[in-house]
């Protein structure tokens, strides 16, 4: 299986159920996520463009591995295949899924070690 490292420094931030979209995030080229749930709006986007000092919580220093290719619905344990390995050297991950794939965020810290881990349990990053 193929991964995609963004090396880009993301945040994960907390913002109240009925925060508005921001207009910087709208049209966005990079990986951008927004989840709204009755408990709260997260939003996932590069750190240069997201207004922390708004957000309830914010976590910086993230980057993102993408897996390349679309994965079908009936496809099952793509997500434990690779954070196993990254858990038992205790990588904190993030993921999110979207209709195409799935992408995980990791803390900027450990790129050198989750790239290794990934390498050596087999995966191809580029």
């Amino acid at each position: 299986m193929k991964l995609q490292i963004d090396k880009t420094n993301y945040t994960i931030a907390k913002f109240p159920p009925n925060f508005p979209m921001p207009a910087s995030l709208q049209g966005e080229s990079q990986f951008t996520s927004i989840t709204y749930t009755p408990e709260e709006c997260s939003i996932v986007a590069p750190t240069n463009i997201i207004n922390a000092a708004q957000a309830e919580a914010a976590e910086p220093d993230w980057f993102l591995l993408k897996i390349e290719g679309i994965l079908d619905f009936s496809l099952t344990g793509i997500l434990n295949k690779i954070t196993t390995p990254l858990a038992e050297k205790e990588i904190s991950i993030f993921a999110i899924s979207t209709y195409n794939t799935d992408y995980i965020l990791m803390k900027q810290s450990d790129l050198a070690l989750a790239t290794e881990t990934l390498v050596t349990a087999g995966y191809e990053i580029s």
